[in-house]
């Protein structure tokens, strides 16, 4: 599978943006669906252009890769307003570029993803890692990383289908300034190293912990949290709360134990606010049913007690300094949609919303 693709270093200061510019747009008008790569040294452009132009060229699925240099590079060189030290970083170009690695990576939970911008072709795909290697290096490097690139729906797809999650790759790649993302630069295919299975193997390995007052808690570690199943009024729901410092963690949990410990209050206080905020919306959508069908309406067509009877609390979110969110099934009120009220134990309910 074979993707057109351009890659272009640029050297310039904040005075030549708006060139910049207009010659990227003149490339994009005139190589309409090409992928692009626009590598951008500079020593003090502010933020704020930069995460402005990075916007831009992400609504066209331009990645722009920037790499600041250190202002004492060619200091004492001879510029002017037309020629400005910025000029010579191209003589360095390949001191200054990121390298181009043959990489072994490990895959993780979250698995394969990617995003684009409305009306855009072209997707940012993205490959959760949990540790990578350079070929024939003993040094491994493990954290949470990105393996990024510029996709076409072809592409996508290939993507899907071949990288599959807690996987072993390997391809060539650069590595971003920051060392959090590595730039694709070849289609991923299998790989294998003894020192990264291990990795591997770790990893899938079920996580549980016991939390008082709760029960056993198992890692999730698709979305990245601890999940456990309890008993709620005489049916059983989902209890969760995110993998994170332990601090915060301990707060989650003790959310949860002041829930479970008056079940009815919650149980009740959260779908009287949800009926409160959603019954006419309900109303709304059980009205144009009705019309849809030719049936006549008298009464109310749901009763706030009624609304109250058909949602089915399936889980719990426990965030900490007492904040919840509960989810419900809606019981067809909104046609499958789920219910999503959240707050804390100080307030109480604060938003109830139709989701899904």
């Amino acid at each position: 599978m074979e993707t057109t693709r351009m890659d272009f270093l640029v050297t310039l200061d904040e005075h030549y943006l708006p060139q910049l510019r207009v010659m990227l747009t003149s490339l994009r008008l005139s190589h309409p669906g090409v992928q692009c790569r626009v590598y951008l040294l500079h020593r003090s452009i502010p933020e704020e252009r930069l995460a402005a132009l990075e916007s831009g060229l992400a609504g066209w699925g331009y990645q722009l890769v920037l790499i600041r240099v250190d202002e004492a590079v060619f200091q004492d060189a001879p510029v002017t307003d037309r020629y400005p030290q910025e000029m010579y970083y191209r003589l360095l170009a390949a001191r200054f570029l990121p390298e181009e690695l043959n990489i072994l990576a490990v895959t993780g939970a979250s698995g394969f993803g990617g995003g684009r911008s409305q009306g855009e072709k072209l997707w940012t795909a993205s490959i959760g890692l949990t540790a990578w290697m350079e070929e024939d290096s003993p040094d491994i490097h493990q954290g949470d990383f990105r393996l990024v690139a510029l996709a076409d729906d072809r592409l996508m797809d290939y993507l899907r289908q071949r990288v599959p999650r807690d996987f072993i790759i390997k391809c060539r790649a650069r590595l971003s300034v920051d060392g959090s993302r590595l730039l694709m630069l070849e289609l991923p295919q299998p790989g294998f190293d003894p020192d990264l299975k291990a990795i591997l193997d770790e990893q899938k390995k079920p996580v549980s912990t016991w939390v008082e007052g709760l029960g056993t808690f198992t890692l999730n570690r698709t979305v990245d949290w601890f999940e456990a199943t309890v008993d709620w009024l005489g049916s059983e729901i989902a209890l969760d709360f995110d993998r994170g410092v332990p601090e915060e963690m301990a707060s989650a949990q003790e959310t949860g134990r002041a829930l479970m410990a008056s079940q009815a209050d919650w149980d009740h206080r959260v779908r009287s606010y949800a009926a409160q905020e959603l019954l006419s919306l309900a109303n709304d959508w059980a009205a144009d049913a009705r019309e849809e069908e030719d049936e006549d309406s008298g009464a109310p067509l749901v009763t706030q007690e009624q609304f109250m009877e058909r949602m089915e609390l399936e889980s719990i979110q426990l965030l900490p300094q007492g904040g919840f969110e509960f989810w419900f099934n809606d019981g067809d009120l909104f046609w499958g949609h789920s219910i999503h009220v959240t707050g804390s134990l100080e307030s109480g309910p604060e938003s109830a919303q139709m989701e899904g």
